[in-house]
Parts: C-alpha cells; structure tokens; sequence
C-alpha cells in the first residue's frame, strides 16, 4: 500500500502532522473505468463489478489478473468496490437471514442489549459473533453461504491464503442514526494518543492485515443508509489520527458518497477508508446487513470464535455435499470460512512441525478428514487433540 508521507522519513506521526489542504488533493481524485478493465462501472467513485462477468474471467482461468486489480482498488484506488450479485441465489441469502433474525429474537428474549463501535448503544440490533452463533444454529445454511466464491476472491486477493472471517450482523431500524465516521480495526479502534504511539510504519500496516465487507440482506436505497464513504481516504497516512478532528469530520460530511445495494449485493473496502453507517430515513426497511471483517493470518481477528465448534457443526454437511458431488472449491471457501487456517501461535515441544517448517492447520485436519472420510466423531477427537497439543 502506498501514502504520501507526511514527512519524509517521519518515525512518528501526531495530529500535528493532519494537514486538511494535504488531504484535499488525495481524495479529491477521480476514478477512471480504463484503469480497472474488469469493472462494469464507476458509481459516486467507486468501483463496481459484476459477480457474473468476474466469475466468467476466473473460470476462463485469468482469476489471477482480477485479484491484482482488486488490489490496486483497494491500495491505491477508491478503496471500495461493490460486487453486484456477489450471493446471486435469493434463497441462500434468505436463509441467513432467518437465522440472524432468530438470533436477534434470543438477545431480544434474554434481555441482552447488544453494544455498538461508533453509534449509540441500542440504536441498532447487532449479532455479534454472527459466524459462529450462525454455524452452530444452521450447519446447512452457514455452509451455503459461506461457500460463496465472490467472498473468498476478494478476501484472497487483499490478503493471501489462510485469512480468518469474523461476521456481526447490523440490523438498522427505521429511525436508526448514522455512525460518526471513523476508519476501522486495527489501530481505527484506538485513541489517538494511543494511535500516535505507535511508529508511521504500523501506521503503514495497520490497513493490509484485514479487509471490512457488508452483504446486503435486502434491498437498500439510499434513504435507508448504506454506508458513507470517502474514496481515496485510505491513502493519507496520518488518517488514523484524523478521522476525529473536526475539520476532517466536516469535510467528510460535505464530500461522502453512498451507493444503493440490492439484496445480494457486497461491499467491500480496505478499513482504512473514512466510512459510517448511515441514517435509516424510511419507515419500513429494517436494514440489515452482515458486516464481514476479513483479518489476515498473519494478524489478529477482532473476535474470538470457537473454530473447533464451528469445524465440527460444518463437517457433516461437508461430507454430505461431498457425496452429492459438489466441487473441491465450494468445500474449500466453507473450511477457510469455518477452521483456522494457519498453524500458529502452537507449543513446538507437543506439535512440532514433523514434515515442514510448520504443523498442520486446524484447516488441513479438516481438509484431510474430508478426503480420507473421517466420521464426525474422528474429526472432532483429532481437533481436540490438536487443541490440547497447542495449549502450553
């Protein structure tokens, strides 16, 4: 990823450093479709694609040049790309969303009232750990949805093999404010004296260790509140010290974009675009969507989830999937979205690394009982094995 730094060789960044007329020319850009020769078009200056035509050019074999534009997008482009028809069976979203709303109707039954990051407490219905509460509610519709191509494309792309998905689901109801804009985990998730403490060059990572998605679970017009954004906004480096600053807030405010989604639809975006949730304006659309944080193997995830449990509440449905015959990719997407895909942190005495430089994954133990026909009962013993091999 690359910024225009604020100083050349700067170790540290302040709020001093927050220049608006710096900022200006940054965003102040224009998104030009000949730059992007696999997007459909360009909306408010963001970059749509269509899921079908991106699928053609990834089953023609050229899958490798989409995800390299993909990557400009969000490094050195707008930052956001729409992905029209991303879940293109109605019924599989449906499906998740009757789950959703029967997990929100629990939290609404026990009395729980579910927190927000940047809107007031209560405003919103919100899932948090959506990905394994999911999981172990529905195996079947969790595997459905989860097996989605477009998803595993882009997370690929921005972030390699071995990513870990996290989901809260966001049900804005009408009358439902708008967010303060801000940039996201990691370092969006700190106070600026915090943030400040931290050297330029984690200022520099900070945005390539996760990717934010949204998946529209109905139709949302505009004047139901899809997310504000402002292109380029990623690319000034001292923005995780900015977005709190009122004149940045203010610019923000006169200059955000929003685009329309319709069911189905994805949003995607790297976490450091300026960005909010908007205000639900209509009177009947409880806009619902579920909020995707996509981290890097490399990085930590947001939220804990259970991966174990999650693994073995999917693996029969795998199995069964596997015996109707469905493809070696669709039960892949499933196990990057479900297992931990990468072998670290582990105790080297118990797990060593036996034939490589690293023990296997919780995914290869799924991946390996998928081919080899494990039970449920073995998958679940060797898992459990693993996790106790990996505790100190």
């Amino acid at each position: 990823m690359s910024f225009t730094p604020v100083q050349s060789h700067a170790a540290w960044l302040s709020e001093q450093d927050c220049d608006l007329d710096a900022f200006r020319p940054l965003v102040e850009r224009t998104t030009h479709l000949a730059d992007y020769p696999h997007a459909a078009s360009v909306e408010g200056n963001v970059l749509v694609y269509d899921s079908e035509r991106l699928r053609a050019v990834e089953a023609a074999g050229a899958g490798r040049a989409v995800r390299a534009e993909l990557v400009r997008a969000f490094a050195d482009g707008p930052g956001i790309v729409v992905l029209r028809g991303a879940f293109p069976d109605p019924a599989v979203v449906d499906r998740a969303t009757a789950v959703f709303d029967a997990l929100i109707a629990e939290q609404h039954a026990s009395g729980h009232s579910a927190g927000d990051h940047f809107a007031r407490p209560g405003a919103n219905d919100r899932v948090w750990n959506a990905l394994e509460k999911a999981a172990l509610y529905d195996p079947e519709a969790f595997a459905d949805y989860y097996a989605n191509d477009m998803l595993a494309l882009v997370s690929r792309a921005w972030l390699g093999p071995g990513y870990q998905i996290t989901s809260q689901v966001n049900v804005v109801n009408p009358g439902g404010t708008a967010q303060s804009v801000h940039r996201d985990y990691h370092l969006g998730f700190l106070s600026n004296e915090t943030a400040a403490a931290y050297p330029a060059h984690v200022h520099r990572l900070s945005p390539v260790l996760t990717l934010q998605g949204a998946v529209a679970h109905c139709d949302m017009p505009v004047e139901s509140g899809p997310t504000l954004y402002l292109p380029y906004s990623q690319t000034y480096e001292p923005g995780y010290l900015a977005w709190r600053l009122p004149e940045f807030q203010a610019y923000f405010e006169k200059h955000h974009v929003q685009l329309p989604l319709r069911k189905g639809d994805a949003a995607f975006f790297n976490p450091a675009v300026f960005h909010a949730a908007g205000s639900n304006r209509t009177a009947d659309v409880r806009r619902t969507a579920n909020l995707l944080q996509v981290s890097s193997a490399f990085g930590r995830a947001m939220e804990s989830v259970d991966r174990e449990a999650v693994a073995n509440a999917v693996f029969p449905v795998l199995l069964a999937r596997r015996a109707q015959g469905v493809g070696e990719e669709w039960l892949e997407h499933v196990v990057a979205a479900s297992a931990e895909g990468y072998p670290f942190p582990t105790n080297l005495d118990r797990d060593p690394p036996v034939e490589g430089l690293a023990p296997p994954s919780q995914a290869d133990v799924v991946r390996q009982a998928l081919r080899e026909g494990w039970t449920p009962q073995a998958l679940r013993e060797e898992l459990r094995a693993g996790a106790e091999r990996r505790a100190t």
